[in-house]
């Protein structure tokens, strides 16, 4: 599968977290939304699968389709950005500045939004024959889900805001594993694979993506869950946003950075000894 070692790769990742920075704004927004259109569409095919056999599992196998494809064709996520451009401010390369990155992650998430938010128009059309019926099965199925996501963590409290911290952390630490993993390879199945993986996992333990949610919750919303943009934003997105920052950037981007990027020296092999009792003195001295 041309694997690629880790200290290849990490150099990959700072690499790439530079070029994001100097991206033009159409092209950033452009593969931003690209992105979260096909993430979107991704979800609603994973909760379809999910409402129609009644096995979760296999919705969770199949949603990583829609990360492989976005990221084969070069698009970004939000999750994505938060791991690797930093790394390029972290090892100061030329021109890189917390004002671009900060731009960078700003365009990433308006064009994230805008393609989840035309997938989520999309969808609410389709489940409810042009909002001429009830929403269907999978529509309603929606709903609960940005009711018990919103107004179930604030029924909880802090207690609730921080499981969804976690959870949002949990998230990105899988998703940019992720996004590494598809560094790890030069063949399209050996990215694919190393994709896969991570993503089943977040996926099926109900992690809190925050582009994902762009998507489940303002067409949960259309389709009449009882929650409002408010308990949307306050009580799911921005915590969400700020979990899958810290996920992404301290479990993924900061510890391969750290350790395969910026290697430290090694340490002294054992002096060659003719026994314990000689390395003993030696120490002591």
């Amino acid at each position: 599968m041309s694997y690629i070692a880790p200290a290849e790769f990490a150099a990959k990742m700072v690499d790439a977290g530079e070029s994001k920075v100097f991206m033009s704004t159409k092209d950033t927004l452009v593969r931003a939304y690209m992105a979260g259109a096909i993430l979107a569409l991704a979800a609603a095919f994973a909760i379809s699968i999910t409402v129609n056999t009644g096995n979760p599992l296999l919705g969770a196998l199949l949603f990583p389709v829609g990360f492989c494809m976005l990221y084969l064709m070069g698009f970004d996520l939000l999750t994505g950005v938060f791991t690797l451009v930093p790394l390029a401010l972290f090892d100061k390369r030329p021109g890189v500045t917390i004002g671009g990155m900060l731009r960078n992650w700003g365009l990433v998430f308006c064009g994230n939004f805008a393609g989840a938010m035309t997938v989520a128009l999309f969808m609410a059309i389709i489940f409810t024959t042009g909002f001429s019926q009830a929403p269907n099965e999978i529509g309603q199925k929606i709903g609960v889900i940005g009711e018990s996501r919103t107004l179930g963590y604030a029924a909880a409290g802090g207690a609730g805001m921080l499981t969804l911290f976690i959870r949002a952390v949990m998230c990105n630490w899988m998703v940019s594993t992720g996004v590494v993993a598809a560094m790890m390879s030069n063949s399209v199945p050996g990215k694919i694979m190393g994709m896969w993986m991570p993503i089943l996992v977040f996926f099926y333990l109900g992690f809190e993506h925050s582009i994902v949610n762009m998507f489940l919750f303002p067409s949960g919303i259309m389709l009449g869950g009882e929650f409002t943009w408010m308990d949307y934003f306050i009580w799911n997105e921005i915590p969400t946003v700020i979990g899958n920052l810290v996920g992404g950037l301290t479990f993924v981007g900061g510890m391969l950075y750290a350790t395969h990027y910026k290697v430290s020296p090694a340490r002294n092999a054992r002096p060659a000894i003719a026994n314990d009792e000689e390395y003993l003195s030696i120490a002591a001295e």
